[in-house]
C-alpha cells in the first residue's frame, strides 16, 4: 500500500507492475486475508494503525478480485484502466508531429513488440501490454534467478525505455 502510494506518484509503469505483483502475490495466499497477513502484512514494520490499514487495503484488493472474477488470473479493472490510458497516450505521442523522441524509443523496440506477439500468438493484446507483459515477465525470471538470454535482455531495455519515456509524458500529462 505504501509502495503502491509512492509508485503511483512517481512512475505509474513501476505502479502498473507493482500492482501486477501485488495480484499475483494476493493469489499465491490464495486469497485468503490469514495467509495474506501471515505472508505479507507481517512483514512489515509498521505499528497498529498503520497495520491495520494495510491489511484493509489487501482485504479491499482481494474483494475487488473476486468481484471482478479475478482470483486466478487475469487483471483488476482499476490496473486495466491504467494500461488503456497509457495505451492512449502512446497513441496520441506517435501521432503528435513534434515527438521525436518518443517516436524513435517507439520504433526501436518495435521489433521486438512484433516478435514476442508472434511468438505469443496474441494478436489481440495491445503493444504497451505487450511490453508490460515482457518487462514483468522479465522480472519474474530475475526474482527466481532463472537464466534470460541476450535477446531478451536486450528488448527488455528497450522496452524499458519506451515506457519510461511513456510514464514520464504520463506524470508531465497528469500536473
Amino acid at each position: 500500500m505504501i509502495t503502491a502510494r509512492e509508485k503511483k506518484k512517481e512512475n505509474i509503469v513501476e505502479y502498473l507492475l507493482y500492482m501486477w505483483q501485488i495480484e499475483d502475490m494476493i493469489r499465491a495466499c490464495g486469497c485468503e486475508m490469514e495467509e495474506i497477513e501471515r505472508q505479507l502484512i507481517s512483514k512489515y514494520d509498521a505499528d497498529a494503525g498503520l497495520r491495520s490499514e494495510i491489511w484493509q487495503w489487501y482485504a479491499a484488493l482481494v474483494d475487488m478480485m473476486r468481484n471482478e472474477g479475478v482470483l486466478e488470473k487475469g487483471h483488476l479493472q482499476a490496473n486495466i484502466n491504467i494500461a488503456d490510458e497509457l495505451n492512449g497516450l502512446h497513441q496520441r505521442l506517435l501521432k503528435a508531429p513534434g515527438e521525436t523522441v518518443y517516436g524513435s524509443l517507439y520504433y526501436k523496440a518495435l521489433p521486438a513488440i512484433v516478435q514476442l506477439r508472434a511468438k505469443s500468438g496474441d494478436k489481440q493484446t495491445g503493444e504497451i501490454e505487450t511490453c508490460l507483459t515482457a518487462l514483468y515477465g522479465y522480472m519474474l525470471l530475475k526474482i527466481k534467478n532463472q537464466e534470460i538470454s541476450e535477446g531478451t535482455t536486450e528488448s527488455v531495455k528497450q522496452f524499458g525505455a519506451m515506457l519510461s519515456y511513456l510514464a514520464a509524458k504520463y506524470h508531465e500529462d497528469k500536473q
